[in-house]
């Protein structure tokens, strides 16, 4: 019992960091006042929703928007929001016009994601995970 807990934490520690397969990158810039109004309007709750268990969100400054690996066109302004799924870019929104304008255009982009990446809000409800616990 114990070489097998040993050989899972070596498997866990030892695997290489990867990217998430499905992520939400957000390029900014310190001097954004777009980028600023959307961490306060959703930056600060974005992590407690569904759209976050699908695309956890990345913050990347845009002096270092070349340096990444990602399968993406160039990003010229500041905020722009690029969906990933496997390192490729599936869409982007430009900009930041309030909360109704990201949430709307946002939930466009991941319409555009294959099914299996997608986690609906029913997967995530109380019920679900009451009703699972009993099989």
């Amino acid at each position: 019992m114990r070489a097998v807990f040993f050989a899972v934490l070596l498997l866990i520690f030892s695997a290489p960091a990867s990217q998430a397969a499905v992520e939400l990158i957000m390029f900014n810039s310190p001097a954004c006042e777009y980028c600023e109004m959307w961490e306060d309007e959703v930056g600060i709750i974005y992590d407690k929703t569904d759209e976050a268990k699908t695309a956890p969100v990345r913050r990347i400054f845009i002096g270092d928007a070349d340096k990444t690996q990602l399968k993406i066109r160039p990003v010229i302004y500041t905020p722009t929001f690029v969906l990933i799924d496997q390192g490729k870019e599936v869409g982007r929104i430009v900009g930041y016009g309030g909360e109704a304008f990201f949430w709307g255009f946002f939930e466009e982009l991941l319409k555009k994601l294959p099914a299996k990446n997608k986690i609906s809000a029913a997967d995530n409800s109380s019920a679900a995970i009451v009703a699972s616990m009993g099989k």
